[in-house]
């Protein structure tokens, strides 16, 4: 799923304000799904996710490993 930085961009405020939510006990909810105290750890990860692909958007780049073609001559 290949998102816009506009996208991750709001999906990381989303998780940003549910973390802010859940801190003090309220529940909180993204699309379909509420999310309460318990689900803390899966707010984090799931914001420290977007955090880093916002990263990586910002910077132009798609995070991967980067690929050289190499072409043996026997000079």
């Amino acid at each position: 799923m290949a998102l816009s930085l506009a996208e991750a961009q709001a999906l990381r405020a989303a998780y940003l304000a549910a973390l802010e939510a859940v801190a003090t006990g309220k529940s909180y909810t993204i699309g379909a799904r509420t999310l309460t105290r318990a689900d803390e750890r899966f707010i984090a990860q799931k914001f420290a996710e977007y955090d880093q692909l916002v990263d990586q958007l910002a910077k132009g780049g798609t995070g991967g490993v980067p690929v050289f073609r190499v072409m043996p001559r026997d000079l």
